[in-house]
């Protein structure tokens, strides 16, 4: 079973892939180690991992008014993993579109 769920494609980590070319987000499962998210990534990508960051996001409460009155909830909590590869590699995450 793999412990990445999904590749982060926003404003804030396409700037950190433009600035430093072979680093990389992912969403990856809150109980994944490191190691294990380096193996994953390996194996999946075909190619050599040079570090692995890991940050654990919790949700935040949020509400909002309605007509029916207040809503409350909260968004859900994630752990995140930056990949830094080794020099002149890449990983294409358009190709299978």
């Amino acid at each position: 079973m793999s412990v990445i769920i999904k590749p982060i494609f926003t404003e804030k980590q396409t700037a950190l892939t433009d600035k430093r070319e072979n680093c990389y987000g992912f969403i990856v499962l809150p109980t994944a180690n490191k190691v294990e998210i380096k193996n994953d990534v390996e194996a999946l990508y075909n190619v050599h991992v040079e570090s692995v960051n890991t940050m654990q996001y919790d949700g935040r409460k949020r509400s909002r008014y309605t007509k029916s009155g207040v809503v409350k909830g909260s968004t859900p909590a994630y752990k995140k993993a930056i990949i830094t590869l080794k020099k002149g590699e890449t990983i294409d995450l358009f190709s299978n579109i």
